[in-house]
């Protein structure tokens, strides 16, 4: 039997008032149960999981997270590295930062760096060991970060 692929929407295709106002309120709490996301929207609760459910079918809502407060668990810095491959070392690199429980986030991207890799450090002092670990594979450049003044948030859900 065939797999079954995803019907990702249009991206034309608008979100309605609802729609909007269900993912507002689960990107503000995701744990809300069902009960509560339909008063936010002013439906019932099957048809909040109904439309839950159209909306992970479509790509829409892919999971529900947890956000940590790295800080808590003992991570008082945060390190942004800009990671250049050397020849040939491309995925190489990919791999060790893959690996790396210490990356939290990492992107592939256009320009001067192939990879812009978010860490966690528990201290200055953990960087340079795992700067080491791809510092014959890669150039890298990095800046510690003071402060997020924009956090992690939604792109605008609009309509049209």
């Amino acid at each position: 039997m065939a797999p079954v692929l995803k019907k990702l929407r249009n991206e034309n295709q608008a979100l309605d008032e609802i729609d909007r106002a269900l993912i507002g309120a689960l990107s503000e709490n995701a744990r809300q149960p069902l009960a509560e996301l339909a008063r936010c929207v002013g439906l019932s609760a099957p048809s909040v999981a109904e439309r839950l459910r159209r909306l992970e079918e479509a790509g829409l809502v892919n999971g529900y997270t947890v956000d940590l407060d790295h800080r808590a668990l003992g991570y008082s810095l945060t390190a942004i590295v800009r990671i250049k491959p050397l020849p040939g070392q491309l995925h190489m690199v990919e791999k060790l930062l893959v690996e790396s429980p210490e990356v939290i986030e990492c992107d592939k991207v256009t320009g001067d760096d192939c990879y812009i890799a978010r860490y966690v450090l528990r201290s200055i002092d953990e960087l340079d060991p795992i700067l080491d670990k791809i510092a014959q594979r890669a150039q890298t450049s990095t800046s510690i970060v003071k402060a997020t003044p924009v956090k992690r948030r939604l792109p605008p859900l609009g309509a049209g």
